[in-house]
Protein backbone atom coordinates (compact mmCIF):
# COMPACT_ATOMS: atom_id res chain seq x y z
CA UNK A 1 0.00 0.00 0.00
CA UNK A 2 0.93 3.61 -0.43
CA UNK A 3 1.74 5.63 2.86
CA UNK A 4 -1.04 7.61 2.19
CA UNK A 5 -3.58 4.67 2.06
CA UNK A 6 -1.82 3.68 5.35
CA UNK A 7 -2.33 6.57 6.85
CA UNK A 8 -5.93 6.67 6.13
CA UNK A 9 -6.36 3.57 7.34
CA UNK A 10 -4.93 4.29 10.36
CA UNK A 11 -7.08 7.72 11.04
CA UNK A 12 -10.41 5.56 10.17
CA UNK A 13 -9.81 2.72 12.33
CA UNK A 14 -9.22 5.87 14.85
CA UNK A 15 -12.89 7.56 13.89
CA UNK A 16 -14.71 4.66 13.73
CA UNK A 17 -13.80 4.13 17.34
CA UNK A 18 -15.22 7.39 17.93
CA UNK A 19 -18.76 9.13 18.43
CA UNK A 20 -20.48 8.38 15.13
CA UNK A 21 -22.80 10.69 13.55
CA UNK A 22 -25.66 8.08 13.49
CA UNK A 23 -29.20 9.12 12.17
CA UNK A 24 -28.18 12.94 11.47
CA UNK A 25 -25.75 10.90 8.83
CA UNK A 26 -29.74 8.61 8.00
CA UNK A 27 -31.88 11.06 7.73
CA UNK A 28 -30.74 12.89 4.68
CA UNK A 29 -31.20 10.26 2.74
CA UNK A 30 -33.87 8.61 3.87
CA UNK A 31 -36.45 8.13 0.40
CA UNK A 32 -40.03 9.65 1.25
CA UNK A 33 -43.87 8.72 -0.16
CA UNK A 34 -45.16 10.90 -2.28
CA UNK A 35 -48.44 10.06 -3.97
CA UNK A 36 -51.82 8.37 -2.73
CA UNK A 37 -50.12 5.05 -2.15
CA UNK A 38 -48.04 4.85 1.16
CA UNK A 39 -46.56 1.97 2.28
CA UNK A 40 -46.93 0.65 6.19
CA UNK A 41 -45.01 -1.52 7.96
CA UNK A 42 -45.76 -3.42 11.31
CA UNK A 43 -43.91 -5.95 12.89
CA UNK A 44 -45.23 -8.30 15.55
CA UNK A 45 -41.38 -9.63 16.26
CA UNK A 46 -37.84 -7.81 17.12
CA UNK A 47 -35.88 -7.06 14.20
CA UNK A 48 -33.68 -9.64 13.04
CA UNK A 49 -29.95 -9.35 13.42
CA UNK A 50 -27.85 -8.65 10.37
CA UNK A 51 -24.90 -7.36 8.89
CA UNK A 52 -23.10 -5.87 5.59
CA UNK A 53 -19.61 -5.51 4.86
CA UNK A 54 -18.09 -2.08 3.71
CA UNK A 55 -14.79 -3.20 2.20
CA UNK A 56 -12.49 -0.96 0.74
CA UNK A 57 -9.80 -2.20 -1.59
CA UNK A 58 -6.43 -0.56 -2.63
CA UNK A 59 -6.67 0.28 -6.40
CA UNK A 60 -3.30 2.62 -8.08
CA UNK A 61 -3.92 5.44 -5.71
CA UNK A 62 -7.14 4.92 -4.01
CA UNK A 63 -9.89 2.35 -2.74
CA UNK A 64 -12.58 0.76 -4.53
CA UNK A 65 -15.54 -1.04 -2.10
CA UNK A 66 -18.12 -3.81 -3.57
CA UNK A 67 -21.98 -3.36 -4.05
CA UNK A 68 -24.22 -6.28 -5.56
CA UNK A 69 -27.22 -6.26 -7.38
CA UNK A 70 -30.07 -8.06 -6.50
CA UNK A 71 -32.18 -10.25 -8.68
CA UNK A 72 -35.66 -8.94 -9.73
CA UNK A 73 -38.55 -10.56 -7.35
CA UNK A 74 -41.61 -10.05 -6.15
CA UNK A 75 -40.41 -8.01 -3.15
CA UNK A 76 -39.40 -4.58 -1.54
CA UNK A 77 -36.24 -4.86 -2.20
CA UNK A 78 -36.45 -6.57 -5.76
CA UNK A 79 -33.59 -5.61 -8.40
CA UNK A 80 -31.66 -2.89 -5.65
CA UNK A 81 -28.55 -2.34 -4.88
CA UNK A 82 -27.00 -3.28 -1.62
CA UNK A 83 -23.66 -3.70 0.04
CA UNK A 84 -22.40 -7.63 0.51
CA UNK A 85 -24.15 -8.98 3.84
CA UNK A 86 -27.26 -10.50 5.49
CA UNK A 87 -29.17 -12.19 8.24
CA UNK A 88 -26.77 -13.58 10.92
CA UNK A 89 -26.59 -17.05 12.15
CA UNK A 90 -26.95 -18.20 15.93
CA UNK A 91 -24.21 -17.67 17.72
CA UNK A 92 -22.48 -15.14 14.79
CA UNK A 93 -20.71 -11.17 16.26
CA UNK A 94 -21.71 -8.75 13.43
CA UNK A 95 -18.27 -9.31 12.24
CA UNK A 96 -18.49 -13.00 11.36
CA UNK A 97 -21.84 -12.70 9.77
CA UNK A 98 -20.59 -9.74 7.34
CA UNK A 99 -17.58 -11.93 6.54
CA UNK A 100 -19.59 -15.15 5.61
CA UNK A 101 -21.85 -13.32 3.55
CA UNK A 102 -19.26 -11.65 1.20
CA UNK A 103 -17.53 -14.86 0.81
CA UNK A 104 -20.90 -16.78 -0.08
CA UNK A 105 -22.04 -13.91 -1.81
CA UNK A 106 -18.95 -12.43 -3.97
CA UNK A 107 -16.61 -14.52 -2.82
CA UNK A 108 -14.05 -12.36 -0.71
CA UNK A 109 -11.81 -14.87 1.29
CA UNK A 110 -12.14 -14.13 5.04
CA UNK A 111 -8.64 -14.46 6.38
CA UNK A 112 -7.73 -11.47 3.57
CA UNK A 113 -9.89 -8.95 5.50
CA UNK A 114 -8.72 -6.64 8.26
CA UNK A 115 -11.54 -4.85 9.95
CA UNK A 116 -11.46 -1.23 10.98
CA UNK A 117 -14.38 -0.69 12.55
CA UNK A 118 -18.29 -0.64 12.86
CA UNK A 119 -20.57 1.96 11.41
CA UNK A 120 -24.30 2.82 13.41
CA UNK A 121 -26.70 -0.33 13.73
CA UNK A 122 -29.46 0.83 11.49
CA UNK A 123 -32.84 -0.52 11.20
CA UNK A 124 -34.32 -1.94 8.01
CA UNK A 125 -38.00 -1.39 8.48
CA UNK A 126 -39.63 -2.72 5.51
CA UNK A 127 -37.62 -6.32 5.96
CA UNK A 128 -37.34 -5.76 10.31
CA UNK A 129 -33.55 -6.02 10.17
CA UNK A 130 -30.88 -4.59 12.64
CA UNK A 131 -28.17 -3.82 10.70
CA UNK A 132 -24.47 -3.82 11.89
CA UNK A 133 -22.20 -2.05 9.06
CA UNK A 134 -18.80 -3.20 8.95
CA UNK A 135 -15.88 -1.73 7.27
CA UNK A 136 -12.86 -3.57 6.82
CA UNK A 137 -9.95 -3.93 4.27
CA UNK A 138 -7.66 -5.77 1.65
CA UNK A 139 -4.07 -5.01 1.25
CA UNK A 140 -4.72 -6.52 -2.30
CA UNK A 141 -7.51 -6.55 -5.23
CA UNK A 142 -9.48 -9.75 -4.31
CA UNK A 143 -10.81 -11.61 -7.30
CA UNK A 144 -14.81 -11.41 -7.01
CA UNK A 145 -16.79 -14.65 -7.48
CA UNK A 146 -20.50 -13.56 -7.42
CA UNK A 147 -23.02 -15.84 -6.27
CA UNK A 148 -25.27 -16.08 -8.91
CA UNK A 149 -28.32 -17.08 -7.12
CA UNK A 150 -27.99 -13.90 -5.01
CA UNK A 151 -26.23 -11.05 -7.47
CA UNK A 152 -26.68 -10.55 -10.75
CA UNK A 153 -23.68 -8.20 -10.71
CA UNK A 154 -21.04 -6.55 -8.72
CA UNK A 155 -20.91 -2.77 -8.64
CA UNK A 156 -17.28 -1.16 -8.11
CA UNK A 157 -17.81 2.31 -5.97
CA UNK A 158 -14.80 4.54 -5.73
CA UNK A 159 -14.49 7.00 -2.77
CA UNK A 160 -15.54 10.15 -4.65
CA UNK A 161 -19.08 8.24 -5.56
CA UNK A 162 -19.41 9.34 -2.16
CA UNK A 163 -17.39 11.87 -0.80
CA UNK A 164 -17.49 14.75 -3.43
CA UNK A 165 -20.27 17.76 -2.18
CA UNK A 166 -22.20 16.72 -5.79
CA UNK A 167 -22.04 13.14 -5.05
CA UNK A 168 -25.97 13.34 -3.17
CA UNK A 169 -28.90 13.44 -5.64
CA UNK A 170 -32.72 12.96 -5.75
CA UNK A 171 -35.39 11.44 -8.29
CA UNK A 172 -39.12 10.05 -7.88
CA UNK A 173 -38.52 5.69 -8.34
CA UNK A 174 -41.17 3.57 -8.18
CA UNK A 175 -40.74 0.77 -5.56
CA UNK A 176 -42.57 -2.78 -6.15
CA UNK A 177 -44.29 -1.24 -9.39
CA UNK A 178 -46.40 0.28 -6.44
CA UNK A 179 -44.95 2.94 -4.28
CA UNK A 180 -43.53 6.07 -5.62
CA UNK A 181 -41.12 7.65 -3.83
CA UNK A 182 -38.73 10.75 -3.64
CA UNK A 183 -35.48 8.76 -3.45
CA UNK A 184 -31.85 11.01 -2.35
CA UNK A 185 -29.07 8.62 -3.61
CA UNK A 186 -25.60 8.09 -5.07
CA UNK A 187 -25.06 7.02 -8.63
CA UNK A 188 -22.32 4.20 -8.16
CA UNK A 189 -20.80 1.93 -11.38
CA UNK A 190 -23.65 3.53 -13.24
CA UNK A 191 -26.62 2.13 -10.99
CA UNK A 192 -29.07 4.27 -8.59
CA UNK A 193 -27.69 3.63 -4.59
CA UNK A 194 -30.55 3.98 -2.03
CA UNK A 195 -32.67 3.62 0.76
CA UNK A 196 -31.07 1.69 3.85
CA UNK A 197 -27.57 1.15 1.82
CA UNK A 198 -27.72 5.00 0.58
CA UNK A 199 -28.34 5.99 4.88
CA UNK A 200 -25.43 3.59 5.42
CA UNK A 201 -23.26 4.77 3.13
CA UNK A 202 -23.79 8.44 4.05
CA UNK A 203 -22.81 7.57 7.69
CA UNK A 204 -19.39 6.32 5.98
CA UNK A 205 -19.28 9.46 4.01
CA UNK A 206 -19.51 11.82 6.62
CA UNK A 207 -16.90 9.75 9.11
CA UNK A 208 -14.69 9.80 5.75
CA UNK A 209 -14.63 13.39 5.33
CA UNK A 210 -13.57 13.64 8.93
CA UNK A 211 -10.14 12.13 8.11
CA UNK A 212 -9.61 12.99 4.56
Amino acid sequence: MYLADDYLLKTLTKRLAGKLPGPLAHEPLRARPIGQVIPRFEHKTPPKPGSVLILLCPQTDSFIFPLIKRPDYSGLHSGQVSLPGGKAEAGETPTETALREAHEEIGVNPDAVTILGKLSDFFVVPSNFMVTPVVGYTTSPPVFRPDHHEVVRILLGKLSDIIDDSAIKSKEILVANRYTMLAPHFEIDGEIVWGATAMMLNEFRLVLRDVL
